[in-house]
């Protein structure tokens, strides 16, 4: 009895010691990402000619901005265990008939709101397909985001570019103007993210979706209603998408939806990994995607001030999402508890 004793003083001991030392574990991954973030931003200051200058960081901000916004829309889907491949198919197709709508005459007004419901009403059948007929949230994605573009460039729109239409200044504001110097899809993103920092920490449809994330059979014996929780996560994930597709319309004045055939869900899959948001569900914030997208954004900036080739960019970017996850694994080992859930 008395070693017994012994063992556990020297074990408390030894815990309470530890307490007080730095460790890795004891960092989110969120720090991590911005420290990495400022050492890396600092190095292209000093290394990289013109990375440093104002219009360059401009440039940086702007284009880092839809994939923030995009991000946010994924973040709240994935720590509620989903998926979203479709959002680029959303914010090409729907932000092009939105185009075409005001371009023939229905007005600003109604034209972006024809295109948002459109937008609305893919994520809202994403979210009915998962919760209520059962399909994985990968397949139910992958097939929508493929069936919404070919049905777009088929039978909704008339080529692969469709252009802004010249009488609307506020749609190319919306990629191009700046509001009190700052770049309104800076803005644009920053309203984005409060609104989803809000839904899920201030919300109790925020904390359910923790909680499904977490444990989803425990969020459905509490009485959680998970097939309206779901649908309502893919109709918001959708309908940031389509405000992308607008800020990317109004960067240069037209949509290709050809993007649909880019990098650019890699890109949004890995801001939001990078951040600290799992892939298990039940774990993240809207800060991991501020992270993501900052440390993301300056090493693709200066991998274009660099001419880095394409393919150098995407090995680049694959190695970093690799890991990522191995981070991820570091810092929140699997319990038996997780590994029963398994992962998407």
């Amino acid at each position: 009895m008395a070693d017994a004793v012994a063992i556990k003083d020297r074990g408390a001991a030894a815990v309470k010691k530890s307490e007080g030392k730095f460790s890795l574990s004891n960092l989110s991954q969120e720090t991590l990402v911005f420290a990495t973030t400022i050492v890396i931003f600092a190095a292209c200051a000093l290394f990289v000619n013109g990375f440093a200058t104002l219009p360059n960081i401009s440039t940086l901000a702007r284009s880092v901005s839809v994939l923030g916004i995009l991000g946010v829309g994924m973040t709240v889907v994935v720590i509620g265990r989903g998926l979203d491949l479709s959002q680029v198919a959303v914010l090409a197709i729907c932000a092009a008939w939105s185009l075409k709508l005001i371009g023939l005459g229905y007005g600003l007004a109604a034209g972006i709101a024809m295109g948002l419901g459109l937008a609305v009403a893919i994520g809202a059948f994403n979210g009915f397909a998962i919760s209520i007929i059962g399909i994985p949230a990968l397949f139910t994605t992958l097939a929508s985001g493929t069936l919404v573009y070919g049905v777009g460039r088929w039978l909704m729109l008339d080529g692969i570019i469709t252009y802004a239409p010249e009488n609307q200044p506020f749609l190319l504001a919306l990629g191009q103007g700046e509001l009190l110097g700052i770049p309104v899809p800076l803005v644009i993103f920053a309203v984005v993210a409060m609104i989803g920092h809000l839904i899920l920490s201030r919300t109790s449809a925020g904390r359910f979706v923790y909680a499904f994330g977490d444990n989803a059979e425990a969020a459905r014996l509490t009485g959680v209603s998970v097939r309206v929780l779901t649908i309502g996560q893919y109709a918001f994930s959708a309908a940031v998408a389509f405000l992308a597709g607008l800020v990317t319309a109004g960067s240069v004045a037209s949509i290709n939806t050809n993007v649909f055939s880019s990098s650019l869900i890699f890109d949004v899959l890995l801001i939001v990994v990078l951040g600290g948001v799992s892939l298990s569900g039940g774990r993240g914030s809207i800060a991991s995607v501020l992270a993501g997208t900052a440390l993301i954004g300056t090493l693709l900036n200066a991998m274009i001030l660099l001419d880095v080739q394409g393919d150098v960019q995407n090995i680049v970017k694959s190695v970093v999402l690799l890991g990522a996850i191995t981070l991820d694994r570091k810092l929140h080992p699997r319990d038996e508890e997780t590994a029963r859930q398994g992962d998407l």
